[in-house]
């Protein structure tokens, strides 16, 4: 059907965009549809922000619907995928209002291995019991 393998990069040139995504003309008779989702390296919330008509685009052949005729292509495969920043680390949610869990408790459970339902339950219905005598002593203040 086609001269064409999926995994294969070529350079093609934009002819349409719709909100959807944008077409990609990759030769005289063929062309492909480039998914908002696989123009760039994170959100595009619109496309006109990223692709105009015309723009020659370097693209990677996706999928090929023989049946079709259909081809995806992406140009973000394309792409190098951009260093994350380092994630901030969360703050440690031990105390405030309506948490009394205890950072030990907390991180014993982190370094108990398997348990047994039965063994949980136990340590669920110790909890429990604690959270609520915490509660009721705080309530008969």
């Amino acid at each position: 059907m086609s001269n064409y393998e999926v995994g294969s990069i070529i350079e093609g040139k934009v002819t349409g965009i719709k909100p959807f995504g944008a077409f990609v003309a990759i030769d005289d008779q063929k062309q492909g549809l480039v998914h908002i989702s696989e123009v760039a390296h994170g959100f595009v919330k619109d496309i006109n922000d990223v692709l105009t008509v015309g723009d020659e685009v370097k693209v990677k052949v996706m999928s090929i619907d023989e049946n079709s005729g259909k081809i995806s292509l992406s140009i973000r495969a394309t792409q190098e995928a951009p260093e994350r920043p380092a994630r901030k680390p969360r703050p440690n949610n031990t105390g405030g209002a309506g948490n009394t869990r205890k950072p030990q408790a907390q991180q014993q459970q982190k370094t108990q291995g398997f348990n047994t339902l039965e063994d949980k339950l136990k340590e669920w219905l110790k909890q429990s019991n604690e959270i609520q005598a915490d509660l009721n002593k705080r309530a008969k203040k």
